[in-house]
């Protein structure tokens, strides 16, 4: 089950990885297919920079996530990783509930079925 839970975070993290990707760099491309039902088209332009602010702080996720993976000492590592793992939830049961359901499934469901896997390794 460790495997299981290494993955399941590194999953985690690799989608934030994109996440960051799509908002700093291709807000007006990548950004128009995962968002255009949401927003109208002509606020991808003026939305850029915010947009670029939000993808930093999904590689910041990403980078404790991968911080994580990278410890060798077995206490902290999974203690560094419940910690990103739990704001990567939180923030998607956030936008699930203030912007769109989908968030949930793409980002707080996977933390949390790394949380659990995590949890069930350690035991």
């Amino acid at each position: 089950m460790q495997y299981v839970a290494l993955i399941l975070t590194a999953i985690v993290a690799i989608e934030h990885l994109y996440i960051l990707w799509m908002e700093m760099f291709a807000w007006e491309t990548a950004g128009k297919k995962a968002f255009g039902k949401s927003l109208p088209p002509e606020l991808f332009k003026p939305t850029k920079g915010l947009a670029a602010n939000q993808g930093l702080y999904n590689g910041f996720l990403a980078a404790g996530l991968i911080w994580s993976l990278l410890i060798e000492a077995p206490v902290w590592a999974i203690n560094i990783r419940f910690f990103f793992l739990a704001c990567v939830a939180i923030a998607g049961i956030y936008g699930a509930l203030t912007a769109s359901k989908k968030i949930f499934f793409v980002q707080a469901l996977p933390a949390l079925l790394a949380i659990a896997a995590t949890l069930i390794a350690i035991r």
